[in-house]
């Protein structure tokens, strides 16, 4: 006799009871693009309602935020002035430190999680240090400032610290660098899978990091490459990383379910620019029923064993939720 799949699907509170994966608002974080100024909140045309702010306003976002049940935020900071080894994001007077501190004094109850790279806040658009010789990220240089970054960030009261540059050994130095500071207990977020995508236009317009010569290839991810992605996760959990993450999202939720699968750390997502953008733009020109593809999307990563999604989207599930 042929199983009765339709058993248990005729009436919607079975369905609901027997739902094997569930959506939830403490599932997201919560990007927030932060420059210098005061009264600045300026919509990125090709990431239709994701503005860049500046720290008065994301204070009044903030608010917003805790109104919808959301208590998690990563931090992009677009400086004033770019140099070539990042100056701003190792200056305690810098747009993310400044913003750190304001915002725990201002809500110390939000978890503020701090992105920790160099592409925004360098001249030349790329992840560290260059080496001019060879036209690409010195790994070992960057790997030093990289620490220092990390501890101003932790100084300054972030929650949870998320390096998203790929450098190799990224999260054996930073452990290091926070243990020998006395933060022992702040963890790391590693961007451990992260490719070499074209899913990040959007996000190049909105934190204003461009590379102006050349691309990521040498020191992000490979798409084609499977094994090495998971490779990538695992050497990340080994070195010392409390959570592991795979960006972008969308089209490597296989990667998403075998990295899941090899490692008993909790799994994160990036939900990034171009993945919102597409959405919206569909939605905009009436070719989706936008909120339910956007919550289907929300499942598919909670499917392939994502804990945590990091999403632009975050606000708008939010409030799909409570309906």
């Amino acid at each position: 006799m042929f199983q009765r799949f339709r058993r248990t699907r005729l009436n919607p509170h079975l369905r609901a009871l027997v739902r094997e994966t569930h959506v939830s608002v403490d599932d997201f974080i919560y990007p927030l693009f932060i420059r210098s100024g005061e009264g600045i909140k300026t919509e990125v045309s090709s990431m239709p309602d994701v503005f860049q702010m500046s720290i008065d306003e994301v204070l009044k976002e903030c608010e917003v935020l805790k109104d919808l049940g959301i208590y998690s935020i990563i931090l992009f900071g677009i400086p004033d002035v770019k140099d070539s080894i990042g100056s701003d994001s190792l200056c305690e007077h810098g747009i993310i430190a400044s913003s750190i501190r304001a915002i725990k004094e201002a809500h110390p109850d939000m978890f503020v999680v701090t992105d920790l790279c160099f592409c925004e806040y360098t001249d030349h658009g790329h992840c560290g240090i260059i080496d001019e010789v060879n036209e690409t990220v010195n790994n070992d240089a960057t790997l030093k400032i990289s620490g220092q970054q990390a501890v101003l960030h932790a100084k300054a009261g972030a929650d949870m610290i998320a390096p998203s540059g790929m450098m190799d050994g990224i999260i054996q130095t930073l452990r290091t660098s926070l243990d020998e500071a006395g933060f022992e207990n702040l963890p790391i977020m590693a961007y451990s899978t992260k490719f070499s995508s074209g899913y990040y236009g959007p996000f190049r317009d909105v934190a204003e990091s461009t590379p102006s010569f050349g691309d990521r290839a040498s020191y992000q991810m490979d798409p084609a490459n499977r094994r090495e992605a998971i490779a990538e996760s695992i050497s990340d959990e080994a070195q010392g990383a409390d959570i592991l993450m795979v960006k972008p999202a969308l089209a490597y939720l296989d990667i998403v379910r075998e990295i899941k699968d090899n490692t008993s750390l909790p799994m994160a997502v990036y939900n990034v620019s171009g993945e919102y953008a597409m959405l919206k733009m569909a939605g905009m020109n009436n070719l989706i029923d936008y909120d339910r593809v956007v919550m289907e999307t929300m499942v598919a990563f909670k499917r392939a064993g994502a804990n945590i999604i990091i999403s632009y989207h975050a606000k708008e599930v939010a409030e799909m939720l409570r309906k």
